[in-house]
């Protein structure tokens, strides 16, 4: 299976691109980041070329011993000691920008290893508990006229999606979508008709993913101001697709403008219910917690050994996954009618848990890891930015 973003972006350009596991893991000497605590409430755009000291940061005494044996250099890693990143979006120069879970922060990473990693800004009002927090990232279709950016973001009261330049503050654009104890996973990517796509979790409770009148366990379908379009299915209603448990994954086919997701399937890992690619359509009911008589769209399970999906991204017909309990990326071949191909494993158990995967227009793929959840082992430098770039004949090549 093929993996790429967050979901949260397609390429705008595509490149073959044929995975090969062959890749070294990191290096110690990588770029590091000052205290991953809350910088500020307000913006705090940084000078070009500006890195700020690494003091030792108590949130992490919590995790994993790391790993004894330091890593071998690996020119792929272009961030490292990161605070678990999760929404990740390529920007016009080639930099990124990836936002940490837990803090709200915002930081720009280089394409190039060794290069300064710059904190932008701090999103206020974050909660990071559980598994919510700065879950992922998105641009707006005309980011080069407005500058904006989107968040899908958890806060005290509700999750959210709320959007802001790199120094203004945050307006909400979707409010009110349920917040729990677990499952407050989502993710957000705009269509081929530029409408806005919200995945949005159960929050821990089934029963919200099948109702009607709960934004939990739905895709939703807006506008980018949080406006429910005309040809939505049920009028009024922002809500697209319904019945998932979580959306770990949210990406378009930019050959077809078709939409899938990634989405986990019952806790403990029931056989019964995989992890799985979802073709998201219209009005679809994709049976969590309750089976249907009539499914919904297209679903592809994901075999358990690929699991723990994440985020997802499609370039030159090859659909990619970030999986965290696989530590895989995981690809598969996707035709024009979003028929797939079994999944294969790549990259396997070099970077540990991955969580998110982008691809940018010159068919680099951007990955996070996820070794600071609490469910992995880190080594010293995680969590880490991974950015893998395409060869003209197929093989992928690190720069």
């Amino acid at each position: 299976m093929l993996i790429a973003t967050a979901c949260s972006g397609a390429a705008s350009g595509e490149s073959d691109w044929v995975p090969q596991p062959n890749f070294q893991q990191n290096n110690e000497p990588q770029p590091q980041l000052p205290d991953n605590g809350v910088v500020s409430d307000d913006p705090q755009p940084s000078a070009p070329g500006s890195q700020a000291p690494n003091p030792s940061d108590p949130s992490r005494g919590s995790s994993p011993s790391p790993s004894p044996s330091a890593p071998a250099f690996d020119p792929a890693v272009v961030a490292t000691k990161l605070n678990q990143p999760t929404g990740i979006v390529v920007l016009p120069d080639g930099s990124a920008l990836v936002g940490e879970r837990t803090t709200g922060r915002i930081l720009r990473v280089q394409p190039k290893p060794g290069l300064a990693v710059q904190p932008v800004r701090t999103l206020p009002g974050i909660d990071g508990s559980g598994d919510g927090g700065l879950l992922d990232l998105a641009l707006s279709p005309s980011f080069s006229e407005d500058g904006l950016i989107y968040a899908y973001i958890t806060t005290a009261s509700d999750n959210r999606v709320v959007h802001f330049t790199l120094t203004s503050a945050a307006s909400p654009v979707i409010t009110g979508i349920p917040k729990g104890p677990v499952d407050n996973v989502g993710r957000i990517a705009f269509d081929a008709t530029g409408a806005l796509l919200t995945g949005t979790g159960d929050a821990g409770q089934p029963d919200l993913a099948q109702s009607a009148s709960s934004l939990a366990g739905k895709i939703l379908r807006t506008t980018d101001l949080g406006q429910v379009p005309s040809d939505n299915p049920t009028p009024g209603s922002m809500i697209y697709a319904s019945g998932l448990r979580t959306v770990n994954g949210l990406c378009i086919d930019p050959r077809t403008g078709n939409r899938f997701a990634t989405s986990a399937g019952a806790p403990g890992g029931a056989t019964n219910a995989p992890d799985s690619v979802k073709m998201i359509k219209a009005g679809s009911d994709y049976g969590w917690p309750i089976p249907r008589s009539t499914p919904g769209g297209p679903s592809q399970p994901v075999p358990s050994t690929s699991s723990g999906v994440g985020g997802c991204t499609i370039i030159n017909s090859h659909f990619t996954v970030a999986t965290s309990t696989s530590m895989s990326v995981v690809v598969a071949t996707v035709n024009q009618t979003a028929t797939m191909q079994s999944f294969t494993n790549t990259i396997q158990k070099k970077y540990g848990r991955l969580r998110s995967v982008v691809s940018a227009p010159d068919g680099a793929l951007w990955l996070t890891t996820s070794n600071r959840d609490g469910h992995g082992t880190p080594t010293a430098t995680d969590d880490r930015v991974i950015r893998i770039l395409s060869s003209e004949t197929g093989g992928p090549n690190v720069v």
